[in-house]
């Protein structure tokens, strides 16, 4: 075997030139920046986190600012329809409606996120236990989740209402209780679809426990589909709560949940069809605004769409 002397003439030095047209030009970015930046480029998500920003704001920071409370009674005010005084306009108790809004949403988007945060922590364990344990055990678990789901939803809500009365509290543990259907099933799916995965059987080899394996290496990697989920069961759980007031069932008066508004002004409605517009408008643009954000959400966290 011939065996050639390596030696400097035998190398040829780089130019500047080829090293500036080899290095890397713009880093790559991770999946969540990928994700934001997909995001930021859709104009209705956009569109619908600012509606959140905003209708936050007025939730917290509204009533603060306001000369008006909730429940302050006017009736030398009484039914005056919006000016420059009372934005809103004012309801038969003289009550500015501008305030009794702001303050209705505080205690609607309280409901929604309190009972999306129960629906999460109670859906993520119930649907990653069963994906995760599998065979008869899934079998059961699940039969149980389609007895459960093929009650009507809202039917369910109204029975668990009157069982444990009215009230906001009693608001929080229904909806909590009702909606982690949804979410079990969307975390059952992604959990059967990632244990069998090269990376879960190297965990499963290393010896690592079936919570671990669950906690750090499945969850994370199925969180685009449940922060997608959570996302759109707010508004749903706002709209729960509002019908729930509407009906009686919910928040009882003087408390100005928009449900509770709505109620109100129902029988003013020819005469003061202002009552009634501006919670009716407040419910619709909320609940547009987190189903744009949930729609640009699914589109941003689909793999499949990533360039």
């Amino acid at each position: 075997m011939e065996y050639i002397e390596l030696t400097d003439d035998l190398f040829t030095e780089v130019s500047r030139e080829e090293k500036k047209a080899k290095k890397i030009q713009k880093e790559g970015l991770s999946y969540w920046q990928d994700v934001w930046m997909r995001l930021k480029s859709n104009k209705m998500a956009v569109a619908g986190l600012m509606i959140i920003i905003i209708v936050s704001f007025l939730a917290i920071f509204g009533p603060l600012m306001s000369p008006y409370t909730y429940d302050e009674q006017n009736f030398a005010v009484s039914n005056n329809g919006p000016s420059l005084e009372h934005l809103f306009g004012t309801d038969m108790f003289g009550r500015d409606i501008f305030v009794r809004v702001m303050y209705g949403a505080r205690i609607s988007l309280s409901i929604g996120f309190v009972a999306s945060f129960i629906n999460l922590t109670i859906g993520v364990i119930y649907g990653g236990i069963s994906g995760l344990l599998g065979g008869r055990a899934d079998n059961v678990m699940m039969r149980i989740v389609d007895i459960i789901y093929s009650i009507p939803r809202m039917i369910y809500v109204i029975l668990l209402m009157v069982v444990i009365g009215s009230g906001l509290k009693s608001i929080y543990i229904t909806l909590g209780i009702a909606y982690w259907i949804g979410m079990a099933r969307i975390v059952r799916s992604e959990v059967l679809r990632l244990k069998n995965e090269e990376f879960i059987l190297a965990a499963k080899v290393l010896g690592t426990s079936q919570k671990r394996i669950l906690l750090r290496h499945i969850l994370p990697n199925a969180m685009g589909p449940i922060i997608v989920t959570l996302t759109l069961s707010i508004p749903s759980a706002i709209f729960t709560e509002a019908f729930l007031s509407f009906i009686g069932l919910g928040v009882s008066a003087p408390m100005a949940s928009w449900g509770v508004l709505v109620n109100e002004a129902l029988s003013s409605l020819s005469i003061y069809p202002y009552q009634l517009f501006f919670p009716a408008a407040a419910i619709c643009i909320t609940i547009l605004g987190f189903n744009f954000l949930g729609d640009g959400l699914r589109d941003a966290l689909d793999p499949k769409l990533r360039k």
